[in-house]
């Protein structure tokens, strides 16, 4: 079998998955989406798995995306599916899908003016995290608790042509979970840390610890993962005030190297059985 490893860069996770591939008698090639050209370029692969998506303009995002649709419609295995990782790279798009489906979710409203984003900024009671829609690793996250604060934030965001997404600030103990899901089931966990941000993303500076999964904490991941039709998941779950976990994010291209670490689990050897067993 030879399974295309789609990326922008021949990174640590991509040689971690050629490490893995040989022993299992999986052939593993690195696909760069920036120099694809056209669907052929797809073809001489049994399955391909999207590990990163480098930024582009919305022309190259479009047309990125549409080589790996055409390639689904042609019948290859494709994980994630397109469509997963549009819903989970879009923050609107996944909350709005795990809140339609009824999952505990921060309360979040996106804007598209100044005026929208600052009553938004009041009806969350004026303690919010603004984000960008597009982003990982904690990166350009902002909590704010100040309404001029507040507003200047979202007045630099209207000036770039971005739109407003503000969440309520869950009050929580320092910590939350990271839940690895493949294939409908949570296959490994850890809890972050940080010891003086709110933030608790690895690449913030927080640190990995073991932790044994809850079997509501599962259950809430394994479901959040289905909301947006991911096999692969990064769950992030935040346990608030009243014990219960709400869903911050679901990541469509999830890392692995410190849960790996932490937990001791060869994941790249079991996302490759999962693409080998789902072909």
């Amino acid at each position: 079998m030879h399974i295309g490893i789609v990326a922008g860069s021949l990174g640590w996770h991509v040689r971690d998955l050629q490490r893995a591939a040989e022993p299992l008698g999986v052939e593993s090639t690195w696909i760069d989406i920036t120099k694809l050209s056209s669907a052929d370029d797809l073809q001489d692969y049994d399955a391909l798995l999207i590990r990163t998506f480098p930024s582009g303009s919305l022309e190259q995002t479009i047309f990125r995306l549409s080589l790996l649709y055409r390639a689904e419609r042609e019948g290859q295995t494709v994980i994630n599916t397109p469509a997963a990782f549009e819903a989970c790279v879009d923050k609107f798009s996944t909350t709005s899908r795990l809140q339609a489906a009824g999952l505990p979710v921060p309360s979040t409203v996106c804007c598209q003016t100044l005026d929208a984003a600052m009553e938004a900024y009041d009806a969350l009671e004026g303690d919010v995290v603004i984000k960008p829609i597009f982003g990982s690793e904690g990166k350009g996250l902002i909590r704010v608790t100040d309404r001029e604060a507040a507003w200047r934030a979202c007045s630099m965001l209207m000036q770039y042509g971005a739109v407003a997404y503000l969440q309520e600030f869950i009050p929580h103990p320092g910590h939350d979970l990271r839940v690895f899901v493949l294939g409908g089931k949570a296959v490994a966990a850890m809890r972050r840390r940080h010891p003086s941000d709110w933030r608790t993303n690895l690449a913030q500076g927080a640190v990995a610890e073991p932790v044994k999964l809850p079997v509501d904490a599962a259950k809430l991941a394994v479901q959040a993962a289905e909301c947006v039709g991911a096999d692969m998941a990064g769950v992030d779950l935040l346990p608030s005030s009243d014990g219960e976990y709400v869903v911050l994010e679901v990541n469509g291209v999830p890392g692995w190297q410190g849960l790996a670490g932490i937990t001791g689990m060869d994941v790249a050897t079991e996302v490759l059985r999962y693409v080998v067993g789902r072909k």
